[in-house]
């Protein structure tokens, strides 16, 4: 059976992905800070049918975040697709001249080290089998810049970089790296929820370009 790991897996989006994919034959890692509130998730998904388990982690601690994909891997089967989807911190998102070179640090921690860690965890399993997928979720500011949300608009550029770089260097391998870009928050967007998971799901399926965006980057804006 393969598996799918959420990393910032919650009851929103997380569960929906989840949900999605379990659809189609998948177990689910969930993976973030609070076990509790993954236990909840992964109990719920289990009373649907599928098989689920939550893993603490913080992508601040690489190994943290290692043992936990290491830890599914062994536990529910090797890691087939990653889902790279930690929410970020709410001081990511002050002003350009509120950032300091520690908080710029941590973002780029947060996002780009975090994403290369756990990559690196599971890729060597996934060139072994010839097969793959690696899915980052990000926001608008992966692809411009904010002076108000100064964190990720330095740290989500380079989480897609290292995200498309892999893209095109995996690709003759079988393995998929790519990107949904949501420029907004998804209750004010056109989709639901569950509406978001399936793109993510057919984004997986088709194997197609790097970036999509889930709606035009102006009107996540308005």
């Amino acid at each position: 059976m393969p598996t799918i790991a959420i990393i910032g897996a919650g009851p929103n989006l997380g569960a929906a992905v989840a949900r999605r994919f379990g659809r189609e034959g998948f177990s689910v890692a969930l993976i973030s800070r609070d076990q509790e509130k993954l236990d909840g998730i992964a109990m719920e998904l289990r009373s649907q049918g599928i098989a689920a388990r939550g893993y603490a982690a913080d992508v601040l601690q690489p190994a943290q975040l290692t043992g936990a994909l290491a830890a599914a891997a062994a536990e529910l089967g090797p890691v087939e697709v990653l889902q790279y989807s930690p929410l970020p911190f709410r001081t990511f998102l002050k002003p350009v001249l509120d950032l300091t070179p520690e908080l710029a640090e941590q973002a780029f921690s947060f996002s780009a080290l975090g994403l290369i860690h756990a990559a690196r965890t599971v890729l060597p399993s996934m060139r072994a089998e010839g097969r793959g997928t690696i899915l980052l979720i990000n926001g608008g500011t992966s692809v411009q810049s904010r002076a108000d949300f100064a964190g990720t608009s330095v740290a989500f550029p380079a989480e897609s970089a290292y995200g498309e770089m892999l893209h095109e260097a995996l690709a003759s391998e079988g393995i998929g790296v790519h990107q949904l870009v949501i420029p907004g928050a998804i209750p004010k967007l056109r989709y639901t929820i569950d509406e978001v998971a399936e793109r993510i799901w057919q984004i997986h399926a088709s194997r197609g370009a790097f970036r999509t965006m889930l709606v035009p980057l102006d009107e996540g804006r308005e």
